[in-house]
C-alpha cells in the first residue's frame, strides 16, 4: 500500500489549460474515484499520474518518492484501460505474465504470480484460452489480472467497465470492490458513471473544467455538495432546481419567493445571507418531493411516468413552478413515486417537501444552506 500526492499539478496543451492547480492526497490503501463530465480532465489527470502525460508544472509523489519525471515503468503503477489491450495470439496465462516476463523475472515467480491472480479473479479455468474465446467480463478480468501480477504500488483504472453491458458492469463493480478489500491496495479509478463512484469509492473527486470542485466520501458529497454543480452531478434522477428571489434577509435566516410555491424560509445559512432582491436557486432531490406530503405543497399535472419496478419516476408539469436545466430538456419537476400506486398520465397531483430537505444556492452557485447530517 502506497500513498499518492499531487502538488499544484498544471497541464497545458498549447493554449488549452487542461489541469488547473490540482492538489490531492491519497492515503495508502484508499479507493479514490474521479468523476466529472466529458472533457473535465479526469483521464488526463490519471495519465499524468501514470506518466503517460507530462505535467506542465507541479509534482507527483508515489510511495513518498518524487516520480514527476520518471518513466511509466519506473513509477510502480499498473494501469487498466477501457479497452482490454490483450495480445490476441497469447493465452490468458501468457497475457497475465507478460509484464513480469519483460522485467526478466524467473519463470517460477511468474507462474506463482499468475496462479495467485487467476485464483483471486476466478479465471483459473481459462488460463490456456486465447482472448477471442472469452467474454467481455472475462477479458477485463485478464486485464486486471495482468496488473495484479506486477504487485504495483498503485492501481490505475481508466473507465474499465465502459465496454460491458449493464449486468456485467454491476457484477464487475462488486468484483472490483471485493478485489480492493482483498488486496488492500491503493486504487485510483476514473469513470463518468456516478453509480460506480457512489458504490465503490472511499472518496470521490469531482472535477470540472480541469479543476477539483469537491473531494469527500460519497454520502458526504451527496448530502452536502459545496455547489450547484456537484449537487447536480451526483444523484439519479438529478436534483430539481427552481429559480427563487430573496425577499427578506435577517441574520442567518432568509426567506425566498418561488413562483408557484410562495415564500420559503431557511432558518440557518452557512454562508453570508444574500441581500433582498438577489436571485438564487432552490434545489430539492426527487426522493424528497412526496405526493400528498410535505410542509411546502404545490400542484402539477403528471406528464409521464417511468415504472422501474422498485420505484417509479414521475415527470410533473407544475405550471409556474418550473425546473431549470432538467435531464429531460423540459421544465418538468422529477419525483420518485410509489411503484404500488402509480398515478395516471394527465392526473393532477399534490406534492410537497420539507424545507429541511431543500438546498439554496447563491448567484455564484455556492451552497448557502447549512450542512445536513450524513
Amino acid at each position: 500500500m502506497s500513498n499518492v500526492t499531487l502538488k499544484s499539478i498544471d497541464k497545458h496543451y498549447a493554449s488549452f489549460h487542461a489541469l488547473k492547480s490540482i492538489d490531492l492526497d491519497i492515503a495508502p490503501g484508499e479507493f479514490v474515484v474521479m468523476v466529472g463530465p466529458s472533457g473535465c480532465g479526469k483521464s488526463t489527470l490519471l495519465k499524468t499520474i501514470a506518466g503517460l502525460e507530462t505535467v506542465s508544472s507541479g509534482n507527483i509523489e508515489i510511495a513518498g518518492r518524487d516520480v514527476t519525471t520518471e518513466e511509466p515503468g519506473d513509477r510502480g503503477i499498473a494501469m487498466v484501460f477501457q479497452s482490454y489491450a490483450l495480445y490476441p495470439h497469447m493465452t490468458v496465462r501468457e497475457n497475465m505474465g507478460f509484464g513480469l516476463k519483460i522485467m526478466k523475472r524467473p519463470q517460477a515467480e511468474i507462474d506463482a504470480a499468475v496462479t495467485r491472480a487467476a485464483g483471486i479473479l476466478r479465471i483459473t479455468d481459462h488460463l490456456e484460452k486465447k482472448p477471442a474465446a472469452l467474454s467481455g467480463g472475462q477479458r477485463q478480468r485478464v486485464a486486471i489480472g495482468r496488473a495484479i501480477t506486477r504487485q504495483p504500488h498503485v492501481f490505475l483504472f481508466d473507465e474499465p467497465l465502459s465496454n460491458l453491458d449493464a449486468a456485467l458492469r454491476t457484477q464487475m463493480r462488486v468484483e472490483l470492490a471485493s478485489l480492493h478489500e482483498q488486496l488492500g491496495a491503493t486504487m485510483i479509478y476514473v469513470t463518468h458513471d456516478q453509480i460506480e463512484a457512489m458504490t465503490m469509492a472511499d472518496r470521490i473527486v469531482v472535477l470540472r473544467a480541469g479543476a477539483i470542485e469537491q473531494v469527500g466520501a460519497p454520502l458526504v458529497l451527496y448530502r452536502n455538495p459545496v455547489n450547484q454543480f456537484v449537487a447536480s452531478f451526483l444523484g439519479a434522477p438529478r436534483m430539481n432546481f427552481v429559480e427563487a428571489t430573496v425577499v427578506q434577509a435577517e441574520g442567518a435566516s432568509v426567506t425566498v419567493d418561488v413562483a408557484g410555491l410562495g415564500a420559503v424560509t431557511f432558518g440557518e445559512l452557512a454562508h453570508p445571507t444574500p441581500a433582498a432582491g438577489t436571485g438564487v436557486m432552490l434545489g430539492v432531490r426527487p426522493e424528497h418531493l412526496r405526493i400528498g406530503a410535505g410542509s411546502l405543497v404545490a400542484e402539477g399535472r403528471l406528464r409521464l411516468s417511468e415504472e422501474l419496478g422498485r420505484e417509479t419516476v414521475l415527470y410533473v408539469d407544475a405550471g409556474p413552478l418550473r425546473a431549470v436545466g432538467s435531464d429531460t430538456g423540459t421544465d418538468n419537476l422529477t419525483l420518485l413515486g410509489d411503484h404500488a400506486n402509480v398515478p395516471r398520465t394527465g392526473e393532477t397531483l399534490r406534492f410537497g417537501f420539507d424545507v429541511f430537505d431543500a438546498y439554496l444556492f447563491g448567484p455564484d452557485g455556492k451552497t448557502l444552506t447549512a450542512p445536513k447530517p450524513v
